[in-house]
């Protein structure tokens, strides 16, 4: 059906970035996408499909793809996204840089910086500190406000990332990382006695129904998901606890925290997954400051050269802190 931008809004609930939308007869059998764009002016019907791949655009309470047809009586829940800047700007940020040429860098991202600006974190981010680095020495594939990020690590999560300095790097990059030729290992301190030595978890992710903020295990091919592989190992156990090396075969978004939860060992300090719940993660929570995860190893073919790098980053101070804390109490 045609999308009708003048009809009048007489069924529309705006709750601060929220509205809500009930579909009336008139509008059973349109796609959601050009149903979201004729109901909200401010939302063009690419913009509704984008919102609708991470699951800002709900129906009935359930994520939905952008050609899902309406019913009438559906609830329809718009979550428009705080507005960010056009542009990232740079800033006189320190960087932990462990490789550099003329076509990589090669980052060891603190815990608690961000990778690129986004809503809530407009500024302070690892692009602003690469931008008064490199100047205009960085890819622009990633527009604007993400120049040269080809792969990202979670907020609170600490290690490497590679940042490519031009869109050749950058094309070459992203090829090795869809062909899985970018080997990314971490290491995690997760919650309980893990019994089996390694093993694989091969569950697809996609964004929580109730919760767009949240990723999930999601099998039902109704809704969207995406293939997520992790390899995982046992390194040391320890009372109550386990350290564990696992490698990335695909790069979801909270990949790992999402996979040692759905096995039941959620990463120690990781609130949003499970965690953060034992004794003690209480007595020594001056240590954790979110998840217990480490991007400690980074393995790649340089775009140029051709040449294969590996590069490894030491343990963040608070991380070893906690080891040493959990050794004392080694089954």
């Amino acid at each position: 059906m045609t999308a009708r931008a003048s009809k009048p809004l007489t069924n529309k609930k705006l709750i601060m970035n929220k509205t809500t939308l009930a579909v009336t007869a008139d509008d059973a059998g349109t796609r959601i996408d050009a149903y979201v764009a004729s109901n909200d002016t401010t939302v063009s019907r690419s913009a509704a499909a984008r919102l609708c791949e991470d699951g800002s655009i709900t129906v009935n309470g359930r994520a939905v793809k952008k050609n899902y047809a309406l019913r009438e009586g559906d609830e329809v829940e718009i979550t428009l996204p705080e507005p960010v800047p056009d542009e990232a700007v740079p800033q006189d940020i320190a960087l932990d840089i462990v490789y550099e040429d003329s076509d990589i860098i090669v980052i060891n991202k603190p815990q608690g910086m961000v990778v690129h600006p986004a809503a809530g974190n407009l500024d302070g981010t690892l692009v602003n500190a690469l931008l008064y680095h490199c100047g205009d020495s960085l890819s622009g594939i990633g527009g604007v406000s993400r120049p040269g990020i080809v792969h990202r690590i979670d907020k609170d999560t600490a290690g490497l990332l590679v940042v490519a300095k031009n869109d050749a790097a950058h094309i070459s990059l992203s090829d090795q990382l869809k062909r899985h030729e970018v080997s990314r290992i971490y290491s995690a301190i997760v919650i309980g006695t893990m019994r089996e030595d390694s093993g694989t978890v091969d569950a697809p992710l996609g964004r929580d129904a109730k919760d767009r903020k949240r990723m999930a295990v999601i099998r039902d091919a109704a809704r969207r998901s995406r293939e997520a592989v992790t390899h995982w190992q046992v390194l040391e156990r320890y009372e109550g606890f386990t350290l564990v090396r696992c490698q990335l075969e695909t790069g979801r978004t909270h990949q790992i925290r999402v996979h040692m939860a759905h096995i039941g060992h959620p990463l120690m300090g990781d609130t949003v997954y499970g965690g953060g719940r034992t004794k003690f993660e209480a007595v020594h929570k001056q240590l954790i400051h979110g998840q217990c995860l480490f991007a400690g190893e980074l393995s790649l073919t340089h775009p140029r050269t051709g040449e294969r790098m590996h590069f490894t980053a030491p343990m963040p101070l608070e991380f070893d802190a906690l080891l040493q804390i959990l050794r004392k109490r080694e089954l």
